[in-house]
């Protein structure tokens, strides 16, 4: 049997974001304003959806509550990876998935350990994702940015090094 189109984008999405750790995960203010906060994704589920953990005390939650419409960037430098992945966030208060993900690391962020009646998690159900991956041409993306400082042209990117991701 031959995946489907979504589950052939999720793995794609999954394949490219699975090694990065963090993200900055961007959501709108009460005044409107884009917040940007480092976050840890814990997992991605079958559908693609995305999960980390907040407390319920944060104003994270709050501007979630009013606009759920988010962004989370992962990018990972040194491999020459770029993944922005836009979807709509849903607040969710489950102790049995807070103790499904719960490891040593949220930990270090919320010290009283997975029973704290204010440990939450946010769902995020992507829409679209897009990206920019240079690891299997780096050394040419390299020459190619050394060229454009000296020429003061823009760098010319392998289009195949770029792609958008509909999920």
């Amino acid at each position: 049997m031959f995946p489907t189109d979504s589950m052939h984008h999720v793995k794609e999405l999954k394949d490219k974001i699975d090694s990065v750790r963090f993200a900055m995960f961007t959501c709108t203010d009460k005044y409107g304003h884009l917040i940007a906060t480092p976050m840890t994704n814990q997992e991605m589920g079958p559908a693609g959806e995305l999960w980390f953990f907040t407390s319920i005390n944060t104003d994270l939650w709050e501007n979630i509550a009013h606009q759920p419409e988010v962004n989370a960037s992962f990018a990972e430098p040194k491999d020459g990876l770029y993944v922005s992945v836009s979807g709509t966030a849903e607040r969710v208060v489950d102790p049995v998935k807070v103790h499904e993900l719960w490891n040593p690391f949220v930990e270090a962020w919320l010290p009283s350990g997975p029973d704290d009646p204010h440990v939450a998690l946010i769902r995020v159900v992507p829409h679209s994702a897009e990206y920019w991956d240079t690891a299997a041409n780096k050394m040419v993306s390299l020459f190619a940015v050394a060229r454009a400082a000296l020429t003061g042209e823009p760098p010319k990117v392998d289009p195949v090094e770029h792609g958008k991701i509909d999920l």
